[in-house]
């Protein structure tokens, strides 16, 4: 859903990825997580709808950021009705912000921060190279900071020292794992002394926690009880003695 931004568009992709998984599934050695093995059957069908529609179907709706409320950390004084429609708010911002990223981006924030998979199982699943899934993932997440800024009352304009690290990009790498402990020490003690520094990281740190709380679109409960059977088919046919008709 998130792909395909579609239920129509969703649904055609299950089924296509279904029939395929289970034309494929005798096959499988086990080389593979068997969900990185569906998300790499599933990307493809992706690829090949974009391709054959040349562009991303998008939600119609946009986010009026005039009328955000501000987001605080602790409920305020308003109603409960209140703070859900803020969260409801905040939470359609996450997702229009996803949705705008370009498809190679999108795909490695969903299934890194959204989904979980760890960088080396989304190479897996998207067929790249771990560097190169890095390399989108930490320009997936500063767009996305920079899409939410004005949802956040997050400020993007640069100022202060010229000395200043770029943090946000350092941050990001931090994450995965790829600065050494001598250079994430030097950035502590200068997020210790620089505010300005520090509320950057706390705004990326925010933007990546909200991505993974996001709800994101829902299938359909009749979609996901056909997405059960089909799969409870495929692999009952796929086991010595199944019986496919069951």
């Amino acid at each position: 859903m998130r792909m395909c931004r579609s239920a129509t568009e969703a649904e055609d992709v299950v089924q296509d990825t279904l029939m395929a998984a289970t034309r494929t599934l005798p096959g499988f050695r086990g080389q593979a997580q068997v969900s990185t093995w569906l998300y790499q059957i599933a990307r493809s069908f992706c690829i090949k709808r974009r391709r054959r529609t040349r562009s991303v179907i998008h939600a119609d709706a946009s986010v009026d950021t005039d009328e955000s409320a501000e987001i605080r950390g602790l409920a305020s004084d308003d109603s409960a009705v209140d703070l859900r429609l803020d969260q409801a708010q905040l939470a359609h911002a996450v997702e229009e912000a996803m949705t705008h990223l370009s498809p190679m981006y999108r795909e490695v924030l969903l299934l890194r921060d959204v989904e979980g998979l760890t960088a080396p199982e989304v190479a897996d699943a998207l067929g790249l190279r771990i560097d190169a899934v890095k390399s989108r993932l930490h320009r997936a997440r500063l767009a996305v900071r920079e899409e939410l800024a004005p949802s956040l009352k997050i400020s993007t304009v640069v100022s202060g020292s010229d000395s200043c690290p770029d943090v946000l990009s350092m941050y990001s790498r931090h994450l995965e794992g790829d600065i050494s402990p001598d250079v994430c020490s030097r950035m502590e003690q200068h997020l210790a002394a620089c505010p300005r520094c520090q509320g950057r990281c706390d705004s990326l740190r925010r933007t990546l926690a909200l991505c993974k709380a996001s709800p994101g679109p829902s299938v359909p409960v009749a979609t996901q009880f056909l997405v059960r059977q089909a799969l409870g088919r495929a692999l009952g046919a796929s086991e010595p003695g199944g019986d496919s008709a069951s």
